[in-house]
């Protein structure tokens, strides 16, 4: 059989996708204004960084104290590397050195370098060339530096990342981890209507009319599909109520004509063609009372009547020892106290426990005991040594009308019934059933 993978939380779901958004958002905001920075406000952040790195060992003074490039061993491999490279490093005392080649139109500006601390020059018609002008820190002091080369879009972007990081690595430690903790707080307030809607359904109960699933608080996309499946259950409870109505009137209708036969056929003459039909008579009058007793049940809500399951237990065994004494059966009850308390139906109990002991009657083989027990966490057992119930009925014999056997003199309906009565105190019904006998358990 093949069996459905349950779907994925939409919980789950929606906030690590939320989450991955905003992430993937933040992101791309950051690369985009490095982006914009490295190609917009400042094309030389790259070439700068480079240059910088490059003129540490680079610039000195010679013995007469004027300024003086000695190219050392990372100025060569940069100028390798950028073969337009040029540069005018400017002190404030007003000396010049320059390297390279500065294009004409920017040696004019070399004597006023040392009074511009950060600058970009750029756009003019006839040119293509950018350069910058930028105050860096050297062993020699603060130095003005206009240079320019060839420029990498790529060093600008990482350039601008790793310039940047201190501003946003920060804020990312800070907002990241809040985010992983409101996203699912949002995302879980968000659904928390549809965690009561699914809470709430598998409490619907046809025997208990009038239940519905809260629309208040469930998203307006979802709430369509909950007034819809209410809409359904109000159907549903209509053809359930008017199949029980009927089947009610319908028992009622059958005891009038049931006891009118009943007393012909006990007008009649004794002999066996009149047990016969009173046999059949009592059949006829206990099916359409477990009927009605079927039905009716269904309409119980009265389950808040203290009762002693002892008391209750005790009396059914009371009640149907010379039944089952007289179909050649042991019964005995056993109690591992003297009361246990429970709030519920003590007529709807009774009825659930006379059913289980006349079923053994009924199935026991006519030989051996039956032993009703009740134990101290509520626990009430009706046990016998009858053959026993094959495993694959087991199931079914809970169904309403199957009958173990077709020749079987009962309706079907009592262990239906005993289920239905368990089932409203809020217990289960168990059975454990071997060759050696049957065991039916009510578990309160």
């Amino acid at each position: 059989m093949q069996t459905t993978r349950p779907s994925a939380s939409l919980w789950w779901k929606l906030s690590w996708q939320l989450s991955l958004v905003f992430v993937a958002v933040v992101a791309a905001v950051i690369v985009g204004l490095c982006v914009y920075g490295a190609m917009i406000l400042s094309p030389n952040v790259g070439l700068k960084d480079r240059l910088t790195h490059a003129l540490e060992g680079s610039l000195t003074r010679d013995q007469q104290g004027r300024l003086v490039i000695k190219e050392s061993a990372q100025l060569r491999s940069f100028k390798t590397e950028n073969d337009r490279l040029w540069f005018v490093a400017a002190t404030q005392d007003g000396q010049l050195v320059s390297f390279g080649t500065t294009p004409d139109y920017y040696q004019g500006l070399a004597p006023y370098v040392r009074l511009i601390r950060d600058g970009d020059i750029r756009g003019a018609s006839g040119t293509q060339d950018k350069a910058s002008i930028d105050a860096i820190e050297t062993p020699l002091g603060e130095v003005r530096l206009m240079y320019g080369g060839n420029t990498s879009t790529t060093d600008n972007i990482l350039t601008m990342l790793t310039s940047l990081a201190p501003i946003y690595v920060p804020l990312l430690a800070i907002a990241l981890p809040a985010l992983f903790l409101t996203i699912p707080r949002i995302v879980g307030r968000g659904l928390a209507g549809l965690k009561d809607v699914a809470k709430m359904a598998p409490e619907i109960d046809p025997r208990r009319p009038g239940t519905r699933l809260p629309v208040r608080k469930v998203p307006k996309e979802v709430a369509p599909l909950i007034v819809a499946f209410n809409s359904m259950l109000e159907r549903l409870e209509e053809q359930f109520l008017a199949r029980q109505r009927f089947l009610i009137d319908a028992a009622h209708e059958l005891r009038t004509p049931i006891t009118i036969m009943q007393t012909r056929i006990e007008g009649m003459d004794e002999g066996r063609e009149r047990r016969r039909l009173l046999d059949d008579v009592a059949r006829l009058a206990d099916t359409a009372e477990q009927l009605l007793a079927f039905e009716r049940n269904d309409q119980t809500d009265d389950l808040q009547e203290t009762m002693d399951l002892v008391d209750i237990a005790r009396a059914v065994v009371a009640d149907l020892a010379p039944v089952a004494i007289a179909a050649g059966y042991d019964i005995s009850f056993e109690s591992e106290i003297e009361t246990l308390k429970r709030q519920g139906s003590p007529s709807a109990l009774r009825r659930a426990i006379t059913n289980l002991v006349r079923n053994a009657i009924d199935h026991g083989g006519n030989t051996g005991a039956i032993v009703v027990s009740v134990t101290s966490d509520a626990v009430i057992a009706v046990s016998d040594e009858g053959a026993g119930i094959p495993k694959d009925q087991q199931d079914l014999i809970f169904e309403p009308f199957y009958r173990v056997t077709p020749k079987s003199k009962g309706a079907g309906l009592g262990l239906a019934l005993v289920r239905q009565i368990v089932s409203g105190h809020g217990g289960k019904v168990t059975i454990d059933s071997s060759s050696a006998g049957t065991t039916f358990a009510i578990c309160l």
